[in-house]
Order: C-alpha cells, then sequence, then structure tokens
C-alpha cells in the first residue's frame, strides 16, 4: 500500500513522532514520482505558445538521472524508482547514471554542467544542496544558481545511535554527558 507525501504529512501535523508506519514503505517515493515526472515537463523551457506547438513532445530522447550516490543504497533504490516511474509515463527512456564521490559534488558538477534542456536531471539530498556549501570551501557547482528544485521525491530518516557501552537513554543524558566529559 503506498501512502501519499500529502497522508505524510497530514499525520505529523496531527500527531508528530506518531508516522514511523510510514518511513518503511520505500520513503514515500511513489507519491511523488508522478508530481516529478508533470513538473520536470514544465521546466524544459518553452519560450512562447507558437513556439512550444512546434516542439516535438517532451522527452524525445532519454532522459538521464545523476544519482550521486553509490549503487546499492537507499537514495539508489529511490532514483531507480523514480526512473521507471518517469519511463513508464513519457514512453521514454530514463538511463540512471551513479556519479558517488566528494560526498555527492561529483554528481552535482556532472549535473550544473550539463546543457539546461531539460534532458539531465539530479536526484540531490541536503548534504549536496545545503550541508556541502558549508563543509567544502570550493566547489564547482552553486546550488542557487545551478539547480532549481522539481519536487519533493523521498523522506529518508535520520538517527542518532550511541555505542551501547555509553551510559546515555537519551538526547538530554548524552548531552549532560557530553557536558561531564569534553573531548
Amino acid at each position: 500500500m503506498n501512502r501519499s507525501l500529502r497522508d505524510v504529512s497530514q499525520c505529523r501535523a496531527a500527531s508528530p513522532g506518531a508516522c514511523s508506519h510510514y518511513l518503511p514503505r520505500y520513503f514515500s517515493v511513489a507519491a511523488g514520482l508522478l508530481v516529478a515526472a508533470c513538473a520536470v515537463s514544465l521546466v524544459v523551457g518553452v519560450v512562447g505558445a507558437g513556439e512550444a506547438m512546434a516542439q516535438p513532445k517532451f522527452p524525445s530522447k532519454p532522459v538521464r538521472l545523476i544519482l550521486a550516490f553509490p549503487p546499492g543504497g537507499a537514495s539508489d533504490f529511490a532514483g531507480r524508482l523514480l526512473a521507471q516511474r518517469m519511463s513508464d509515463g513519457w514512453g521514454q527512456t530514463v538511463v540512471v547514471e551513479n556519479r558517488a564521490g566528494a560526498g555527492g559534488n561529483v554528481g552535482a558538477e556532472v549535473a550544473a554542467r550539463a546543457t539546461p534542456d531539460g534532458y539531465t536531471m539530479m536526484l540531490a539530498n541536503n548534504a549536496i544542496l545545503v550541508a556541502n556549501p558549508a563543509l567544502y570551501p570550493k566547489l564547482n557547482y552553486d546550488p542557487a544558481r545551478d539547480f532549481i528544485p522539481v519536487t519533493l521525491v523521498a523522506l529518508q530518516p535520520n538517527v542518532l545511535v550511541v555505542h551501547p557501552s555509553l551510559p546515555v537513554k537519551s538526547v538530554k543524558e548524552l548531552i549532560a554527558l557530553a557536558k561531564r566529559r569534553p573531548g
């Protein structure tokens, strides 16, 4: 059973923290797939209505989806599911290209340097668009200038864990321990 991103938002709004039953459902990817396919086709760069009618139907050739992650992980799975759904909807091949490395910077640079014709897309995460500009002094891309967000595709939970030998059972206890034993 697939849940939509709207369902997840409503659940969180009604009872924050009570939506863990949605998380294992393939990161709620299916809900964003159709929206992504429609939204991507809208950013193709139509100049005018007359020219749009003269243009071939998008996509008229294979589309490249860059995944700035190695094969086999959750982001790769989400990207491949997205690519398959877009391909099914468009009747055109969507080629998945894993370009992992440097915390996602390799794939982001490839996507930023691609011809801006709508035939190259990138599945990005917070690290690539938010954290990396703060962590790396020189990037060969600018997230604000080089990319336009199209849609939310997936939600990926993050979990704080510690070694079992550490005598803490909550974030509050972890912070107190860190203050008592800095370093």
